[in-house]
């Protein structure tokens, strides 16, 4: 899954949905290659029908076409500036993402295991439409709205493009983080803070 350097996402429509779910394809050759789907509890299934789904944990499961996991994306409860995890297949953590304040564009900062400063997703208000950047200003990924056809009139299901830097096709770990952070724009950031303009 991870050899691919440009992946589209596709929101799997659900009329009524607790949860949210997605296919991942290789944009270059249409080739579905992973899945990445919320796994939550029932219980959370049916308090998010009350309650705001920020106010309650979320754990998102990436994986290949074959089922197996690689990676997952965590966020444990409501804080200010919440952590969202990003952890392998073997439940080691890789890195994690907190929110900026204030921020009119959108965005938020992804920082490796060590605590350093990875990137920053930096976010356009105007459509959908990031660009993930290095601490110096250099490119490592970027994230493009791309419409699914009639689908999107009627429901809420997304299709978007993750672009990532040809410098990172030998990194996984990297890969992983970029990957990680596109995903967690649409499903952590944008959709529980009701707007892109808000993350």
């Amino acid at each position: 899954m991870l050899e691919a350097d440009k992946f589209m996402v596709k929101e799997k429509v659900k009329f009524f949905k607790s949860h949210q779910s997605y296919d991942i394809f290789d944009f270059d050759t249409q080739e579905h290659i992973g899945t990445a789907e919320e796994t939550i509890s029932g219980l959370i299934k049916t308090l998010r029908w009350f309650i705001s789904k920020a106010l309650m944990p979320t754990t998102v499961e990436v994986r290949d076409h074959e089922g197996a996991l690689v990676f997952s994306i965590r966020r444990g409860g409501f804080l200010f500036r919440a952590r969202v995890e990003v952890v392998n297949a073997d439940g080691e953590l890789i890195g994690y993402f907190k929110s900026k304040i204030l921020s009119f564009g959108g965005g938020f900062w992804v920082y490796d295991k060590k605590d350093k400063q990875f990137a920053e997703v930096k976010g356009n208000f105007i459509g959908f439409k990031y660009r993930i950047l290095t601490p110096d200003g250099e490119e490592l990924g970027k994230v493009s709205k791309e419409w699914g056809g009639m689908k999107e009139l009627f429901t809420s299901a997304d299709t978007y493009m993750v672009d990532v830097a040809d410098d990172l096709a030998d990194q996984p770990v990297a890969k992983m983080l970029v990957l990680a952070a596109a995903l967690s724009i649409d499903i952590i950031f944008k959709s529980e803070s009701g707007g892109i303009g808000d993350i």
